[in-house]
């Protein structure tokens, strides 16, 4: 159960988080190419990935990521749209409910389908070791002020 508490929130944080960093400071938007770019290297350091695992294994995660990002969007949108309201009815609290709870499980068939992917460019010891790289990643992101960390593969 804490695993996979530790994968959602996880994922919860490296789809949500992006917002608040890689934002270009002159236009203040958000840069998401640096964001991957900065992701895909803590992962390659981390995992220690050859050359050929990390020209094989970036695509499909960004794949996923985006596939994930898609399907999270209309909870997004229902979620900001009740903060919004005035005086939200339980209706409108229901339907962002069951839209975020569908969300939860379309991204835990994403992670399936994408895991059998993996399973093909990447040892198992890689494959496990992922989650905890991805879930370092948060949180050193979240401990720097959503800056990821400056040197891939230094603990701090």
């Amino acid at each position: 159960m804490n695993k996979i508490f530790v994968s959602i929130f996880g994922v919860l944080i490296t789809l949500a988080l992006p917002v608040g960093y890689a934002q270009n400071k002159l236009s203040g938007q958000f840069d998401k190419e640096s964001f991957l770019v900065k992701r895909s290297a803590f992962i390659v350091a981390e995992l220690g990935l050859t050359p050929q695992e990390e020209e094989l294994f970036i695509p499909l995660l960004e794949e996923l990521q985006q596939k994930k990002y898609e399907a999270g969007q209309k909870c997004r949108k229902l979620s900001k749209e009740i903060k919004q309201k005035k005086n939200p009815n339980n209706l409108d609290y229901l339907n962002t409910i069951d839209e975020c709870l569908d969300v939860g499980i379309k991204e835990a068939e994403l992670e399936k389908e994408y895991y059998e992917k993996f399973k093909k460019v990447l040892s198992a010891a890689k494959l496990y070791k992922y989650k905890d790289v991805e879930y370092m990643f948060a949180r050193e992101f979240v401990k720097n002020s959503g800056r990821p960390p400056e040197r891939p593969g230094r603990r701090r």
